[in-house]
């Protein structure tokens, strides 16, 4: 009897599962989604090209065997991360996908960047403070070694303790209009 409850968890997750497969594999025929497909497929498009250079960025971090493809594997670990994910390893995503040129640290001009293309894809622009003043406040709070890099440690730290940053972060990966149209599909499939 103990086990019916884990059947049942698997039987959703199955069930998600395939319809999520359905969903990419109605979207994308070939089973392989490229850039242009995948601003399509999340309805990212007539972006501002700071916008448009987040987009791409996160879709060469979901993009882990670097093949220039999402392929159906790495499109359910993406979702599965950021629906699901534990918080610590959301951060360390996070960082991968905010550090832009791979160093290994995320400088004022990369978190400038990301903070500009997230207002501008959620539509929000904070007239009481701006993408430049949020970024210097970030950096002020969570740079603890004052280098003007953030590595991953003061990254995580700070994202921990920073109720705004984190909340910025959550807002960049904000896939609920993504849930939305799979289960919205999975009553016309």
């Amino acid at each position: 009897m103990g086990n019916s409850t884990g059947s049942t968890v698997d039987d959703l997750q199955a069930v998600e599962m395939h319809l999520w497969y359905k969903k990419f594999m109605t979207e994308c025929p070939s089973g392989q989604l490229t850039l242009h497909e995948f601003k399509q497929f999340f309805g990212l498009r007539g972006l501002d090209p700071e916008a448009d250079a987040y987009i791409e960025q996160m879709f060469r971090t979901f993009d882990m065997n670097k093949d220039g493809y999402i392929d159906f594997m790495e499109y359910v670990a993406a979702l599965s991360l950021v629906m699901r994910g534990k918080m610590e390893h959301k951060l360390r995503w996070y960082f991968k996908l905010y550090d832009v040129d791979g160093n290994g640290c995320i400088d004022r001009h990369e978190l400038l960047n990301i903070i500009k293309a997230i207002r501008a894809i959620n539509g929000t622009e904070n007239k009481d403070v701006t993408a430049e003043d949020f970024t210097n406040r970030v950096f002020d709070r969570i740079d603890i070694n004052g280098d003007g890099e953030l590595s991953l440690e003061e990254f995580v730290a700070g994202a921990r303790t920073d109720e705004d940053f984190m909340e910025v972060m959550i807002k960049s990966l904000d896939l609920g209009h993504i849930v939305a149209m799979i289960h919205s599909r999975r009553r016309s499939l």
